[in-house]
């Protein structure tokens, strides 16, 4: 028997002790640990993460401050007043758009419903102030449910629905006012003009809008269903809830504030001008829900402060002072369908 058949029997030796050749290491010392990060990439994340969580408020803060720098009279009462005045309408608007965007949609149609909500309460007046809004907001749901219903039913994108119903909105406006008409009405003037303990009318409108909109999202059950179909439409549409159902009632919802918003743009204007109300103000409540942290991201829906959402109803908020302030709302963690489905 050959030495060869012997030694080829033997371990060879690999560890980082080992002085042969196919050792990994030189002589006992092992191999050199990788370097540790610097700091500067540990801080990074957070850095990010600090600028996405409280941007919007440090840029609402500075642009106060520039204001206040460089503009004179700014931080007098009527200019605050006037301030909010003009931020309300987009505000109620961005409520809607919120929820839309919560559900993955979007809706260009805003703007033409306000101004076809503001073009038929002029024809209603005679009725009293009372049944000229009623009728108005009418208008507004059943344009918010004709959107619902091409994307929920006929299976349409959201952005080819509302776009038709923009169309075809503010073509109607036209049609049915004609030119500008007045509104001389008391009590649909008072919406835009008067005030209560020296808050607008207006401004508390839209304050009670926000908790509305808060209290459906974070406590009910229609919440968790907007945002379910948000984070995954199919494992929603397993379990039970009707999609359908959601959407119409989500897009009629945002139909409703659109036309309230509308009637309060021409009470505020005492006129009813077809062609410039709510113009662009789809692209002004888009930049404001998404300035206050909505996002068409699947898992990002709507509601401040609950337990699967984040605290961008007040970061919409914030984003419709900052859309006045230029001059002129949600983050959720993990949703329990979308998980499960997973």
């Amino acid at each position: 028997m050959t030495d060869s058949s012997v030694t080829s029997d033997r371990p060879v030796a690999t560890g980082p002790g080992s002085k042969g050749s196919g050792s990994i290491g030189s002589g006992s010392k092992g191999a050199t640990p990788p370097p540790d990060e610097s700091p500067a990439k540990k801080s990074s994340p957070r850095v990010v993460a600090w600028i996405s969580k409280y941007g919007v408020y440090v840029a609402l803060v500075v642009l106060f401050l520039l204001n206040m720098a460089i503009t004179d009279h700014f931080m007098t009462a009527s200019n605050l007043r006037l301030q909010l005045i003009q931020t309300a309408p987009t505000l109620i608007v961005a409520m809607g758009m919120a929820m839309v965007i919560g559900t993955q949609g979007i809706d260009l149609s805003v703007g033409a419903v306000m101004a076809l909500s503001a073009a038929v309460v002029p024809l209603y007046i005679g009725y009293g102030s009372a049944a000229a809004i009623l009728i108005g907001l009418l208008f507004g749901v059943l344009c918010g449910l004709f959107a619902g219903f091409l994307v929920a039913v006929v299976g349409l994108q959201p952005i080819v629905a509302t776009l038709s119903v923009m169309i075809g909105g503010r073509g109607l406006a036209n049609v049915i006012a004609g030119s500008i008409k007045t509104i001389n009405d008391p009590g649909i003037v008072a919406m835009g003009t008067e005030s209560l303990l020296g808050m607008p009318y207006s401004v508390l409108i839209c304050i009670v809008v926000v908790l509305v909109v808060a209290f459906l999202v974070r406590r009910t059950t229609f919440g968790l269903n907007l945002e379910s179909i948000g984070a995954n439409q199919l494992a929603t549409k397993l379990a039970g809830v009707r999609i359908g159902a959601v959407l119409l009632a989500v897009y009629a919802i945002n139909g409703l504030f659109s036309a309230l918003s509308g009637i309060i743009v021409a009470a505020r204007t005492q006129a009813s001008d077809p062609k410039t109300v709510g113009l662009l103000m789809e692209m002004d409540a888009i930049a404001a829900v998404v300035i206050g942290g909505t996002s068409e991201e699947p898992q990002r829906a709507v509601g401040p402060g609950h337990p699967r959402q984040g605290r961008h109803r007040t970061g919409q908020h914030v984003g419709g002072r900052l859309q006045g302030e230029g001059h002129r709302p949600l983050r959720a963690g993990v949703h329990p369908v979308r998980d499960r489905a997973s």
